[in-house]
């Protein structure tokens, strides 16, 4: 899991952070595994209830738009799912077109550096590799 103050935030703001990550699994209109695992993980550390979890679950099936999305972040929580959505969107190995832009969105909305979704992304394979790593050692392991 990662290290972040996301619990820490007002409800209200933990809602639209989940509410970005619904829009952002279903950009490209294709659910994968790698991003429903990714989202449900950061669906269980936003520490929502029970009925905003299922208004979240219903946003997988019928997103709502990026600026319904982003209306409720706060600095905190925007940078928190900027971080998560370029997580999301690069998931599946890739980072398409649509994708790319709705993260443009997100940088524009939040005042960001130009340069914030290519750090992040740097960022993501570092601990993609990271990962990686871990799994050829746990084979190695095995002897």
């Amino acid at each position: 899991m990662l290290p972040d103050t996301l619990h820490k935030l007002p409800r209200t703001e933990r809602f639209s952070y989940a509410l970005l990550l619904a829009y952002m699994s279903r950009i490209d209109n294709e659910l994968t595994v790698e991003e429903m695992a990714m989202f449900e993980q950061r669906l269980g550390t936003a520490l929502l209830s029970p009925k905003q979890r299922e208004k979240i679950r219903v946003s997988l099936k019928n997103p709502p738009s990026l600026e319904e999305c982003l209306s409720g972040l706060g600095p905190e929580s925007g940078r928190l799912a900027l971080r998560d959505a370029v997580l999301m969107a690069a998931a599946d190995g890739t980072v398409d077109e649509d994708e790319r832009e709705a993260l443009e969105g997100i940088v524009k909305h939040l005042g960001l550096g130009a340069d914030s979704i290519n750090r992040l992304l740097a960022w993501t394979v570092e601990g993609y590799a990271w990962m990686q790593s871990g799994y050829e050692l746990l084979n190695d392991l095995k002897g």
